[in-house]
């Protein structure tokens, strides 16, 4: 099937144009087969059929000169039909439409008036000779015909163009996308730890040193961290085909520390994880789970939260909720970037997200998807 759907070689083309050239030309004279003038006259006429692929306009231009000396040249006129539509075609195909429509009127208006002048031009119509009527019907629909299929191979390959330059630029959009949602997550949560255990460290040092100090030194580990895992992040977007196993990305191992770093930032996450998620969605997991928990202590710290991740019969799902103060987003408003990147991330595996105020008070963060 491949084969069949493959386009075969320019030059094998020109090829067959060229046997299907010269065995036209045999069968437009009537002279004894050859090389004499009346066989040269007649391969010269069909020569723009072989050369249609290569030059389409002055192919055609050659087809309608043909069609118009033919009758000097003793070569068959009616036939030369089929010159001119074998011509059109590839002038249809690599044509603006405004050109091509205008090449279409120009070979009709041509070869159906040379065809209708020597028609009624001979003897009593005979020699051959089919009605006027006949003769200009036949040549419309010819090379019409030819025309439209040409028009129709030019839409499909601007179309499979278009669609082309739309995967490519949207491949590109995914891309940017997918870098700004994991420079958010790990920038975001850094800062908002650090922000956090400044806070502390601020209030503390004049009063209680030692607290002060232990402040600095978080702030310290948590900074280190980031800086790992920021070139670990870049390492693997930098390297083709996603992340190589030289720079390994966060997952599930990893939120046991980021619960402990959360408990230093007042935020006490009651961490359980069941069932066996797929590798490949470890680094989803843990990037929902980590924004998550980073609005809490950006939002709701001092405060107690529960995060969990089951698999059950094939459906993952995460759950993250805390009892601090309900309201987090803004009535009419749809939440900032931490909470579309969640919702993105869900989306990618066909999944559903959820996130809201809970009763009474608290928020909670839900996220499930189907496991194939």
């Amino acid at each position: 099937m491949n084969l069949l759907a493959r386009r075969p070689p320019l030059s094998l083309l020109v090829l067959a144009d060229t046997v299907v050239a010269v065995l036209l030309a045999r069968v437009s004279t009537t002279d004894a087969p050859g090389l004499n003038v009346s066989t040269a006259a007649a391969l010269a006429c069909w020569l723009p059929v072989a050369v249609r692929r290569i030059r389409p306009v002055p192919a055609y231009c050659g087809a309608l000169l043909a069609c118009l000396l033919a009758p000097a040249l003793q070569v068959n006129q009616p036939l030369m039909i089929v010159a001119v539509a074998l011509a059109v075609y590839p002038v249809a195909v690599t044509q603006p439409a405004r050109r091509s429509a205008i090449a279409l009127v120009a070979g009709l208006l041509v070869t159906g008036g040379a065809l209708l002048v020597s028609a009624l031009g001979a003897p009593g119509r005979t020699n051959g000779w089919p009605d006027p009527v006949f003769i200009v019907g036949m040549t419309c629909l010819v090379v019409g015909a030819s025309w439209s299929l040409g028009t129709a191979a030019r839409t499909r390959r601007e179309f499979a163009a278009r669609e082309a330059r739309r995967q490519a630029e949207k491949a590109v959009a995914d891309e940017r996308l997918r870098i700004s949602r994991e420079l958010h997550d790990v920038v975001a949560h850094s800062m908002s730890m650090i922000t956090v255990k400044a806070g502390v460290a601020a209030k503390v040092l004049d009063k209680h040193p030692e607290e002060g100090r232990k402040a600095l030194r978080a702030i310290e580990e948590i900074g280190r961290g980031s800086l790992v895992e920021m070139r670990q992040l870049l390492g693997a977007l930098r390297a083709p085909g996603g992340a190589p196993e030289h720079t390994p990305l966060p997952g599930l191992v990893d939120l046991p520390s980021l619960a402990h770093r959360a408990a230093e930032a007042g935020v006490q996450v009651d961490l359980s994880v069941s069932g066996d998620v797929p590798g490949s969605m470890e680094l989803s997991v843990y990037r929902i789970v980590q924004e998550a928990i980073t609005n809490v202590v950006r939002h709701a710290a001092p405060a107690r939260c529960r995060a969990s991740v089951s698999v059950v019969d094939g459906l993952l799902s995460i759950s993250v909720t805390d009892d601090g103060p309900g309201r987090r987003v803004l009535p009419g408003e749809t939440g900032g970037h931490g909470l579309a990147g969640m919702r993105e991330r869900a989306m990618m595996y066909g999944g559903a997200f959820e996130a809201g105020p809970l009763p009474g008070s608290g928020f909670g963060v839900r996220a499930s998807w189907e496991i194939p």
